[in-house]
């Protein structure tokens, strides 16, 4: 994050002189300056001087384009620009892009108030005409509204710049998938190409025997390293301690996540799969491995489900330095009552400890699937409060994303028996409305889960990727969604070749 800028760019025009065009400039630099000193923006807002003609507008598109540390611009128009200038430079653009859609002043100096100053502050009719430009070239954008000192405004323009964070990371992020898709499974398959085109994030596949030729270049005393590291992190279950009878599994685990960590790095990786089908020499199936590589920001899929870890890794760096943790998850079983029903959200391992509630507790437990000795791995609930689940889902003709607000709940009993981590949630508006909406919309079983992030990041990412975007939320009607659904596959039929 530290090297990576969001550039301010003022529009104007020659025709207001010097002296108005120099007062143009200090108030974008002061602007630029409350930005920067925000508690809302994590990233650092860099200055670019003032564009008056359109080879100015189009050299900065040109070179925000270019740069590599440069992951959007924030355009204002602190007095009227007229909007051809903008056509060519629009058109280069490649970077996100937010309308700021303020003024320098936050109020009317009724006393004093002249033409000089209604010259200078025209960016109420100014944005105007640049967001009309914008409109008719089909300019996919954020637009936030208001004072630029206020709070409101410096939150959404730091939501922003995270999703803006989260999308260059897809533009460079590599997906290792270990063993191919689950066999038969539909939903975690797709068009790794066409994926390529849209997102930018490669996908391809390895085996198993690369993840254990690193394993085998681990030392014994890197081993016993990170088993200290997991006695020190973790409650261990009895049978884990020194002199446990499964204390040769935690040592397994360790030689795993070792090989593994070792494999991703060395290729240069953020996000990776694995299946139960393709684990070849690996005695279990990577469970506390992939928990940990979770934690510290890796995307992961299970089954070879290479969007949801693509999903993962983009909303972890959006999330990052934030409060709530972020996870790969799968609706796993209801709870039905008269009164409200539930979703227990659950995998057969992998579950990141960010959003655990207390320390989680290591154990070992038998896992009847993949044929495998039983795996390691980390058990824990996760605490109560609002969180978003998102899928990413390939249609054939297009990609779409969906989410789904929830509300965690703490589960109604102890669950002394249920060796994984989990998570109880409420699906608003109610788990018939949004499970039916979900089938409809074809939403996957695995999903993002995020305690961090809300629903204004993903439209913003979905705004950025110009993909569809679907959200069931406390307002959501199957009648509605219908309409929308049916609307939005005409949409993308009549206008793909152009988004």
């Amino acid at each position: 994050m530290a090297e990576k800028e969001i550039w301010f760019v003022t529009g104007s025009q020659h025709l207001y002189g010097p002296e108005t065009l120099n007062q143009v400039a200090e108030n974008s630099q002061e602007v630029v300056k409350g930005l920067n000193a925000s508690k809302h923006i994590p990233i650092k807002i860099v200055y670019k001087p003032t564009v008056k003609t359109p080879q100015e507008i189009t050299d900065v598109c040109l070179e925000a384009s270019s740069n590599k540390n440069c992951i959007g611009i924030i355009t204002w128009m602190h007095t009227f620009s007229p909007a051809k200038m903008w056509i060519k430079g629009l058109s280069v653009l490649n970077k996100p892009l937010c309308h700021l859609h303020t003024q320098f002043n936050a109020q009317v100096p009724w006393e004093s108030i002249d033409m000089d100053f209604m010259n200078l502050n025209q960016s109420a009719h100014g944005d105007r005409e640049f967001g009309h430009m914008m409109t008719r070239m089909r300019k996919n954008r954020k637009i936030v509204v208001g004072h630029w000192q206020t709070d409101r405004v410096q939150q959404k323009l730091g939501n922003w710049t995270r999703v803006a964070l989260g999308w260059d990371e897809f533009q460079n992020l590599k997906v290792a998938r270990l063993g191919d898709n689950m066999r038969e499974v539909a939903v975690t398959d797709g068009d790794k190409v066409e994926a390529q085109f849209r997102f930018g994030f490669s996908v391809n596949g390895y085996d198993s025997s690369d993840v254990v030729a690193h394993m085998e270049k681990s030392s014994q005393e890197d081993i016993d390293a990170l088993v200290q590291v997991y006695e020190d992190s973790y409650e261990l279950s009895d049978k884990l301690k020194v002199g446990g009878e499964q204390r040769q599994s935690l040592v397994d685990a360790a030689k795993i996540e070792l090989g593994l960590r070792s494999f991703l790095e060395e290729g240069n990786f953020t996000a990776f799969t694995d299946t139960f089908e393709n684990l070849g020499e690996l005695k279990q199936l990577p469970g506390i491995a992939t928990q940990r590589l979770m934690a510290d920001g890796y995307g992961f899929g299970a089954e070879g489900d290479w969007k949801t870890s693509a999903l993962l890794r983009a909303l972890k760096v959006m999330a990052s330095g934030m409060e709530g943790g972020t996870s790969f998850m799968e609706d796993y079983t209801y709870h039905f009552t008269p009164e409200k029903s539930y979703v227990m959200g659950s995998h057969m391992l992998e579950i990141c400890p960010t959003i655990s509630e207390g320390k989680p507790s290591c154990e070992v437990h038998p896992l009847g699937i993949g044929g495998k000795e039983d795996p390691v791995r980390l058990v824990f609930n996760a605490p109560a409060g609002p969180a978003i689940n998102v899928s990413l889902v390939d249609l054939g003709n297009r990609f779409r994303l969906i989410v789904n607000e929830v509300e965690a709940v703490k589960p109604m009993g102890e669950l002394p028996n249920l060796p994984v981590a989990r998570v109880l949630w409420d699906a608003k508006p109610n788990l018939e409305v949004a499970a039916t909406g979900w089938i409809l919309a074809g939403g996957a079983h695995h999903t993002v889960y995020t305690q961090a992030l809300t629903t204004e990041f993903m439209e913003d990412f979905a705004e950025m990727a110009g993909i569809e975007l679907v959200v069931i939320d406390k307002d959501t009607s199957i009648r509605n969604l219908k309409d929308q659904l049916n609307a939005n596959e005409t949409y993308f039929h009549l206008f793909k070749n152009n988004l």
